[in-house]
């Protein structure tokens, strides 16, 4: 089997780019392939001729989204919409990675994949807008949402908390955001079997929920770091409302992950035992 992968830099593409084992995987970063322009996406797809597409580029930056509207409308919506356009022509099964934000965390139970969305910001707007987009060039499409992703690679929560966490004695976070972590190797696992299962025929399409359990706040989640990594940090719990950011963020975005379970046999992964295997990684 042999992966076109977009967004080769990003913390899910590197892990799926270690996970991969047998699997060959042409991976494109923007110096490869440059989402920004017109046809970039489908000229790659055509050119490499892959058995599966799997698109993990994004503009994941939440903030900067709300004044840079176009971008993150280029990359979350019209860029994926071209790859399920390519894929759809060619006859390749498409893999596209979503988010959390596209609900508006006011359910209080977990979100199914049938339940409304209703997203508060323009990054989760936009990637709505690139489901969308998706499952209508290419029906057979399978979009994951997930949330929180962390890994060894890039920017994230963990890798903040942990350079913080070493500098101060006491920490501020947020303990009314409720979701769950996920690990991006966790991720990745995901998406190679799903493609190969593809690959060989199975069937499954539309939209899977994929996300860490338990559910924790964002308070609760630091306090965790901490704890594996040693750190005598304390945390202060504050509400969103003393934490103010340009765009609003859903207070609770917990997913129901059963679906992914059932059409592909892949059980919601303990984020816990994927953060201590981070936390070692990052270990000197």
């Amino acid at each position: 089997m042999r992966i076109l992968l977009f967004g080769k830099n990003g913390q899910v593409a590197r892990c799926l780019q270690d996970e991969a084992g047998a699997v060959r995987v042409a991976a494109l970063g923007s110096g490869e392939c440059d989402l920004r322009q017109d046809g970039a996406a489908a000229t790659a797809i055509d050119a490499q001729k892959p058995d599966v597409v799997v698109n993990a580029a994004a503009f994941t930056a939440v903030d900067k989204a709300e004044t840079n509207e176009p971008e993150a409308r280029r990359l979350n919506a019209d860029a994926p919409a071209e790859m399920a356009l390519a894929c759809a022509r060619a006859g390749v099964r498409f893999i596209h990675l979503s988010t959390d934000y596209v609900f508006d965390g006011r359910s209080a139970g977990p979100y199914t994949e049938a339940d409304p969305t209703r997203p508060l910001g323009i990054y989760g707007a936009t990637k709505l807008d690139g489901e969308e987009a998706v499952l209508a060039a290419a029906p057979t499409a399978v979009v994951i949402r997930t949330s929180w992703v962390f890994s060894e690679y890039g920017a994230n929560f963990v890798k903040t908390m942990l350079r913080l966490g070493a500098e101060r004695a006491t920490l501020s976070i947020v303990d009314d955001q409720v979701g769950g972590p996920t690990p991006a190797r966790d991720i990745a696992r995901a998406v190679l079997t799903i493609a190969g299962k593809l690959h060989r025929g199975a069937p499954g399409e539309g939209i899977y929920h994929f996300q860490g359990g338990p559910p924790v706040s964002w308070a609760a989640f630091a306090e965790k770091i901490f704890d594996i990594a040693g750190l005598e940090t304390s945390v202060e719990t504050i509400p969103t409302a003393d934490y103010p950011t340009p765009a609003t963020r859903p207070l609770r975005t917990v997913l129901d992950c059963a679906r992914i379970e059932r059409n592909f046999g892949i059980a919601q992964p303990d984020w816990r035992a994927g953060l201590r295997q981070v936390i070692a990684a990052l270990s000197p």
